[in-house]
């Protein structure tokens, strides 16, 4: 096995060095961005689980006290409105405040997530390049040899020139899933901000409703 593996590399030729730059590249984003995804989804959960009896209470000192000493995205967004609270003159003024906050952190979120994308583009465009220009040298070797040995010949240059198509697919169609993988777990925090945003307002304005 290992020697096919090896074999198949090096038949190759030189575009399997920098289709393997590009697969190492793109899991060094995907790891790194998979694990601040993951890591920013439970900090934000467990945050939420945090505040929103506190919220519940009207106890908001010590809320905004939580949110304050937290870097989560949903930490800053709460903070920036309660902070808010106290001078605002409608749940849009306390809403907008929040958007803002939460429109900082989504480029956070979804930083370097597209190159996924990108890198899938170029190791498919790599490996078809390399295959062209393999058939290009096959066909020029062939026309000058023996023409009793330009079938074998053109068989074996071929079959080598696709190696770097198949291996360009096999490094693309694995980052596509990852980039798709990656883009839920965005949706989905961005999707729990929104929702952090609606309840917050929602229990502020119940509790202005109660004092009045």
């Amino acid at each position: 096995m290992y020697t096919s593996v090896v074999n198949f590399f090096q038949d190759g030729g030189p575009f399997m060095y920098l289709i393997l730059m590009v697969l190492a590249i793109g899991i060094a984003i995907a790891l790194e961005r998979y694990i601040y995804l993951t890591v920013s989804r439970r900090n934000n959960r467990r945050l939420l689980i945090k505040l929103m009896p506190l919220i519940q209470k009207g106890d908001y000192q010590s809320a905004y006290n939580i949110t304050a000493k937290s870097g989560a995205a949903i930490s800053q967004m709460l903070s920036q409105g309660i902070a808010r609270m106290k001078s605002a003159s409608s749940r849009d003024d306390i809403e907008t405040a929040m958007e803002e906050t939460m429109m900082e952190a989504i480029p956070r979120l979804e930083k370097r997530t597209h190159y996924l994308a990108m890198f899938a583009n170029i190791a498919t465009l790599l490996g078809l390049l390399g295959t062209i220009i393999g058939l290009i040298e096959a066909f020029t070797a062939v026309s000058k040899v023996d023409p009793a040995q330009k079938a074998e010949i053109l068989s074996s240059s071929i079959s080598v020139a696709m190696n770097t198509t198949a291996f360009g697919l096999m490094v693309a169609i694995p980052m596509i899933f990852i980039y798709t993988v990656l883009q839920t777990k965005t949706t989905e925090i961005v999707d729990s901000l929104e929702m952090a945003t609606v309840k917050f307002v929602n229990l502020i304005m119940a509790r202005k409703k109660v004092g009045e």
